[in-house]
């Protein structure tokens, strides 16, 4: 333990002086190294929005590659449906049924097949339930704003006359 006594004798500075930091060998005041962390962090962000940015940039290039895919892969798929009906029809031609009949088999197939997507559609519509969170919070945030009575500013005498001219 050291002795009390021995302590050096302490100043006081003023409370509106601002102290000087010893940074990197260069005397700084508070206010500098404020304005320092400032301007570093406002480029971080700047940087860290750049980054961001690019990343969305490459994201919304590869989003539009695979669209274009899907696109033309779906106009190769619905060019092939004719020439796959055909085929199909022709096929059960070949087994000893007329040709009519088979374009019918092909066709009803057909129309089995939007049957069946049709019912999946409307079975996945009825599941389909309005955002009822959204709509509490809006009907919540509504009530609180038709009870918030606005506050009028005050009117001074001057503001009460107003001067016309008469031209």
């Amino acid at each position: 333990m050291s002795d009390p006594g021995s302590h050096a004798a302490v100043t006081t500075a003023p409370v509106d002086a601002v102290p000087a930091v010893r940074a990197n060998g260069a005397d700084r005041s508070l206010g500098q190294l404020v304005s320092s962390a400032t301007a570093e962090v406002s480029a971080l962000v700047h940087d860290e929005i750049a980054l961001a940015k690019a990343e969305v940039r490459q994201d919304v290039k590869r989003g539009v590659m695979g669209s274009a895919a899907i696109g033309i892969a779906g106009v190769f798929a619905l060019f092939s449906l004719p020439v796959l009906s055909f085929a199909a029809a022709y096929g059960i031609h070949n087994w000893g049924l007329g040709l009519a009949w088979s374009f019918l088999i092909v066709g009803g197939a057909f129309l089995l097949i939007a049957g069946l997507l049709a019912l999946i559609a409307v079975r996945k519509f009825k599941k389909v339930k309005p955002p009822e969170k959204t709509i509490a919070s809006a009907k919540e945030t509504a009530a609180v704003l038709q009870t918030v009575k606005p506050h009028p500013r005050p009117v001074h005498e001057a503001d009460k006359t107003v001067a016309r001219s008469s031209v």
